[in-house]
């Protein structure tokens, strides 16, 4: 049998390299174990190894992964055989200590594995790739009989002398891959050679330059002369010197759209000897912007809320920056970031959606220009990585960005701003690590000594919680920019819809036509806010009750109108519209409800001469859908937005007049103990796009339970009042900010196995004390993709120590479940502090 020809890079047998190690390496591996695992380190490397630097191990036979260095030290472990490290990939530490740091408390609090935050938290370029490539070794004296399905295979091989698995497999064909491949190894054909390969490429694109003579002023304008008889070449010099001194650097392809030239006309110059192009590796993330930097000038209410925060983060280091919709937070922000450039240091503005990112960016561009990186996951992974170098080398000073933007490589953070900081969005859900970016925000700044900025009109109750108790300063902005009026509120009884007839009257209610009917008068915009997608959530046969379900999962499918198809949003599943009752033949399937689909369509049945556009997942789905459907909207060339909670983040829309809250009845019924809190805070938060310059703003809220406190509270702006009842109800059930709660989420695809494990873990949560254990039971959605799901929810008082010994417990019983026979592919999840 062939041997790969990987070898360790001192040249040693792995046996000795373990003997000559007096070294030995923490390394985290890309993969769900549970902990580290310790390697041997030679003597040559001895030296030059540190923490934070990736190195080449060995796991099992023949995988080899890329790792990161977490620790150095002298303890040899006892329970299994050292192997060594293989080879030192970078020359200084790619991961600082202080990463490090916060990736050993992000993986401890939240229950994850080392390798699951590695994963999150490094790009691509840092993540290297195994490849097993296939050389031909084949001996040229020997006539070899190859079977039909390895001729081509063989031929290919002795051609190209080296082909890769994946290549292999297609010239094979999936279903003769396996006998082929033996067929090669059997016959002593060819050699395993596992490589790593780093998954970065970076960009190469064609660079015009002017040629050394016209760089003087004098032979330029001799060439604007002599070009005066060749007016598109002339054209051509004249937007290459304009992005010359706009960008710096000019693309060919940059140049021939600005002078919308073709290639040959480019040549021509070239060929005169004007233009020389060589082929350069250039930046994918260009800085575009204006050079002028902008002043800030505080209202009389910024100044103080401004002077409260500085306080408040002198004596706390944490707090709490309370402004209604439209009142200036982000000003404040922006004079804070300026003081801690000022120092030195670097800034990082959390944010909790990508459509939030791309109108606040171009804002703050005016401010921090080349200095200012964005971050998120509509960047492809090449981009990604030049974000992070960046950031590592200090070239951004101020990165904005989503919970993600919390893993680059910051050398000295002074501030950290969470915007919104109550969204639930910062909350990572799935896949590990599942963690908070707001709580892990203040973790890295205890680490930096960096100040934090907690953000929103409709705080957290947990953040209002620890601003009561004394942890976080707190300060307020309670009016509008420049006093601008907050808008005015009207609770709708919706129950007229049911005596308004069929069609759009059973979704807008005569009250809510009549103001967008003057809003359009007006010349203004309108926003509706519905938090369902699709056109129709269920269809219904109203005869015997069967409502079309997922074959997947158990849940309704959605009516999608755009396709005509229904459609499961957990798990993707499309299947066609039926018009006959499967269960009773019954004709009389019909769809209920409605999702911001059908709305678009009825509105602009309504108004026809309305620009009407929707704003959800799915007409979002383009890389720069948002930011094109922004600068219509700030354009005013759309007259009325529909949407789900995308609408609600943020949008800052001089000409918005009216917002229409479609359904509050559906916010306010979801079975789940914040279900109050984020009703009034959706509700708020989209009351506040609303006559955010002028002050005349209206907001409609259609409801059929008109009498709900949530209402009256949001009708008020009364955040104080929410509050007060709120922090009552979570005491009395002891629910958080007085409990600390651990989700463990049971995933199967047989429901005996998911019921049986976490039954077995229930029995063993019983015999500790102190805790409050709920469960197992089903899921809200019991099943998706085939996977059957049971949870069980722990209370713990807010005890530390106790809260570490239950993780301590449930890891332990974990392992024990999972180890049971025919247990080993159960799923068995923790989710602390779950949203």
């Amino acid at each position: 049998m062939p041997v790969s020809r990987i070898s360790c890079a001192c040249g040693r047998m792995p046996l000795l390299c373990s003997i000559f190690s007096r070294m030995f390496a923490d390394i985290i591996l890309p993969l769900n174990l549970p902990q580290v695992l310790t390697y041997g380190v030679p003597l040559e490397m001895q030296d030059r190894l540190r923490p934070g630097m990736r190195v080449e191990v060995a796991l099992g036979k023949n995988k080899q992964y890329a790792g990161i260095v977490e620790r150095l030290h002298n303890h040899k472990p006892d329970s299994y055989q050292v192997k060594p490290v293989r080879n030192i990939i970078d020359e200084e530490p790619v991961v600082s200590e202080k990463q490090l740091q916060f990736w050993r408390w992000v993986a401890g609090y939240y229950m994850a594995s080392p390798g699951e935050v590695m994963q999150a938290a490094l790009p691509a370029h840092l993540k290297l790739m195994g490849e097993t490539r296939l050389e031909w070794a084949g001996d040229e004296s020997v006539v070899y009989d190859w079977t039909d399905a390895a001729w081509h295979a063989a031929d290919a091989l002795q051609l190209r002398k080296e082909i890769t698995i994946s290549e292999l497999r297609a010239l094979t064909g999936a279903e003769h891959f396996a006998a082929v491949l033996n067929e090669l190894l059997e016959k002593e054909a060819v050699i395993i050679n596992e490589t790593l390969e780093t998954a970065y490429r970076p960009r190469r694109e064609k660079v015009v330059t002017l040629a050394a003579r016209y760089k003087e002023e004098k032979e330029l304008i001799a060439l604007f002369d002599q070009l005066g008889r060749a007016p598109r070449q002339l054209q051509v010099v004249m937007a290459y010197t304009e992005l010359k001194m706009k960008n710096g650097i000019v693309r060919q392809t940059d140049l021939l759209e600005r002078a919308q030239a073709t290639a040959s006309q480019v040549s021509s110059l070239v060929d005169k000897g004007v233009f020389v192009i060589s082929e350069q590796q250039v930046d994918r993330l260009p800085y575009t912007g204006s050079e002028d930097v902008r002043d800030i000038r505080f209202t009389p209410a910024q100044q103080t809320a401004f002077d409260e925060l500085n306080k408040g983060l002198a004596e706390k280091k944490v707090a709490l920056l309370h402004g209604v919709t439209g009142s200036g937070k982000t000003l404040l922000y922006i004079q804070k970031i300026r003081e801690c450039l000022a120092q030195g240091r670097q800034a990082i503005l959390l944010l909790p959606e990508i459509g939030l990112t791309t109108q606040l960016v171009s804002r703050l561009n005016a401010y921090f220009g080349a200095e200012l990186g964005v971050y998120h996951s509509h960047f492809s992974n090449n981009e990604r990585v030049e974000i992070w170098e960046k950031v590592r080398k200090g070239t951004y000073k101020v990165v904005a960005g989503p919970r993600s933007a919390l893993w680059l490589p910051y050398n000295d953070i002074g501030l950290i701003i969470a915007d919104e900081e109550h969204d639930s969005s910062y909350k990572q859900k799935d896949p590990a690590p599942r963690f908070h970016a707001r709580d892990a925000a203040i973790y890295m700044a205890r680490l930096h000594d960096a100040g934090v900025i907690l953000g929103s009109a409709t705080p957290a109750l947990e953040t209002l919680y620890n601003v009561q108790q004394g942890k976080y300063a707190y300060a307020a902005l309670k009016d509008r920019y420049q006093g601008v009026k907050l808008p005015e509120i009207r609770i709708i009884d919706a129950r007229s819809l049911n005596a308004a007839g069929k069609g759009a009257q059973q979704m807008l209610t005569p009250e809510l036509q009549q103001a967008i009917t003057e809003a359009l008068a007006e010349k203004k915009q309108a926003i509706l806010f519905q938090n369902r997608r699709g056109y129709s959530p269920f269809q219904l046969c109203t005869t015997c009750g069967w409502s079309p379900r997922c074959k997947n999962c158990d849940v309704s499918l959605t009516y999608h109108k755009s396709t005509d198809k229904l459609h499961c949003h957990y798990c993707g599943y499309k299947a066609p519209v039926m018009s006959a009752c499967p269960q009773c033949g019954s004709q009389s399937v019909t769809s209920k409800s409605f999702g911001t689909e059908r709305i678009e369509e009825e509105v602009q049945q309504l108004y026809p001469d309305a620009r009407v556009a929707r704003m959800d997942v799915d007409s979002m789905k383009g890389r720069n859908s948002i930011s094109e459907l922004l600068t219509k909207l700030e354009k005013r060339k759309v007259d009325i937005l529909t949407g789900t909670q995308m609408v609600v983040k943020g949008l800052d829309l001089e000409a918005v007049a009216l917002v229409g809250i479609i359904s509050a009845d559906s916010l306010l019924t979801f079975p789940d103990f914040r279900v109050n809190e984020r009703a009034f805070q959706l509700m708020e938060q989209v009351s506040g796009r609303a006559g955010r310059a002028d002050g005349v703003g209206h907001v409609l809220i259609q409801a059929f339970n008109i009498q709900h406190p949530v209402l009256q509270w949001v009708k008020q702006h009364d955040v104080q009042a929410f509050y007060r009842h709120e922090i009552a109800y979570r005491e009395h059930f002891f629910y958080p900010p007085f409990s600390r709660i651990i989700k463990i989420i049971f995933r199967h695809a047989d429901e005996d196995k998911t019921i049986a494990a976490s039954q077995l873990m229930a029995d063993a949560l019983s015999t500790v004390a102190n805790i409050s254990v709920q469960g197992p039971g089903p899921a809200i959605v019991p099943r998706v993709r085939n996977q059957y799901i049971r949870e069980i929810w722990i209370k713990c008082p807010r005890d530390q120590r106790l809260i570490e010994s239950v993780k301590q417990f449930l890891r332990a019983q974990r392992q024990h479940i999972v180890s049971l026979k025919g247990n080993t592919s159960v799923q068995v999840v923790f989710d602390v502090d779950p949203m």
